[in-house]
This record gives structure tokens, sequence and C-alpha cells, in this order.
């Protein structure tokens, strides 16, 4: 984010969330970093007015967990988190969003600066999917947009057309995880599953793209070569791919397939 800002003439403040930034981002070429924790919503308006901030990009990763368990509220959040009718993340972003929109700063798409980093349509890699994967592909999609449209997750792990893993809080990457913990639990066993995972990451049917847009990256390629996934399917111009080119020739490598729809 901060190169695509820089190469566009922006000069740019981080507000550095303590408990997720990587202490990389000081020697990024950004014109102030702010180191803040998580709940301090009150400090990062402030550090923003301060530094004349009036245009704001959400980037990077707060897991979900985190958001809702390690969090130490200041008043405003505090009385945010008071105020939600549901806890997920669509809420709580959202309601962040119109406060800071309050004070002067518009929230705007965290893809504003990355359009070349979203998927393309179509097959991104050189092996295309199986017939069996296409089939694990158009359930899983089903049962994703299902979860997704209650915001619980955007991820599911399918073998056969069976459900394996779905994501909540824990994330995209421990979901994957379980699901490869599972299927080897099945191994010397005699099952009906084919142990060759198909993994399906969506965005949510009304996805706000200023906030939790999907995004893969070259450790995504990595866990599903550990958890033996075979295919990955993505939502064509709605998710990010972080890695850009790296991710493609990481997955040829193993011989992943990945599909944009």
């Amino acid at each position: 984010m901060l190169d695509a800002a820089h190469a566009q003439g922006y000069d740019v403040v981080v507000a550095a969330i303590k408990e997720e930034t990587f202490p990389e981002i000081e020697s990024r070429g950004a014109a102030s970093v702010h180191w803040l924790s998580l709940g301090e919503l009150s400090r990062l308006i402030e550090t923003f007015q301060r530094e004349g901030v009036h245009r704001a990009v959400m980037a990077g990763q707060v897991k979900h967990k985190q958001i809702f368990s390690s969090i130490k509220p200041d008043w405003r959040l505090a009385k945010i988190l008071l105020s939600l009718g549901m806890r997920n993340t669509d809420s709580l972003l959202g309601a962040v969003a119109k406060v800071l929109a309050d004070e002067g700063i518009a929230l705007e798409n965290s893809t504003s600066l990355l359009e070349p980093l979203l998927a393309k349509q179509g097959v991104l890699t050189k092996r295309r999917p199986t017939d069996e994967e296409l089939k694990n592909i158009a359930y899983g999609r089903a049962v994703a947009r299902h979860l997704a449209q209650y915001d619980i997750g955007q991820t599911v792990a399918i073998a056969e057309s069976a459900c394996v893993a779905a994501e909540a809080m824990e994330g995209t990457d421990a979901t994957i995880e379980r699901a490869g913990h599972l299927m080897r639990s099945l191994e010397g066993n005699a099952s009906t599953l084919s142990r060759a995972l198909t993994v399906v990451k969506i965005a949510k049917p009304n996805q706000d793209m200023r906030f939790d847009v999907p995004v893969i990256g070259v450790k995504t390629v990595e866990v599903m070569q550990r958890a033996g996934a075979s295919c990955l399917a993505i939502d064509a111009g709605r998710c990010l791919l972080l890695d850009g080119d790296a991710i493609l020739g990481a997955a040829d490598s193993v011989q992943i397939t990945i599909v944009a729809e």
C-alpha cells in the first residue's frame, strides 16, 4: 500500500496497530508512523487531525478474534461496542468508519491504490481444475455464500462435495490447517472422501470494499500445500493477490490450481 501510494505521489501518515503491524513499516518511507493500540480510537482520530489527514485506507489484517477478545477500548470505542446490535466485523468497522467520517476523515476502499492486484477472471495458474475440483468449487461457493451473508467467515474447505471445515473467527490459514488435520486423521482408515481439498474463499454478498476484503498471499499457498489442498477458488475483482505473480509461481511449483470467477 505504501509503495503504491508513493508511486502516485502521496505522502502517507501511518497509524500502526501495535498488536499487528510489523516493525519494518518504519523503514518503508512513510511521512510519519504513529504506534497505537487496537482500542485507541480517540488517539487515532486526534493523530489524523493533528497530521491534517482527511482520507484514510485500511491495510493489512487484524485477526477477528483479537477484535473481540484482546481489545482494550477507550471511551469512544467502548461507546461503539455497547451500541452494536451484532458483534460482527462489518458492524464494528462500519461504526468506526461512521465515527471517522463524522470527524472529517473519509475511509476509502482498501483496494483504491491496489487495483492491479485484484484477481482477474479465469484460471490463473498453469494447471486447470479437474472435474472433481470444479464440483467442489460449485458446492463450496454455495456453502460459503451462506456463511458470508451472516459475516461468519469467508472460507470453506471441501473434499468430494463435503464441507470439511468452515471459517469463523480463527481466520483463513487456521481453517485450511484444521481441514488438513481432519484429512490426515482419516489416513489408514476406510473413507469415501478423497484426501484432496479444495479451498473456496469468497467476498461477502454485499462486500464493503473499505474493509475486510478477501486477501491471499504466498503464505496461503504454503498452508494449502501442507494441508493437502490442490485447488483454490476466489472472486474475480474482489480478492487481492497480495504478492502478485509470486503467488501464481508458488502455486505452479506445487501443482495447485487457482481459479477466479
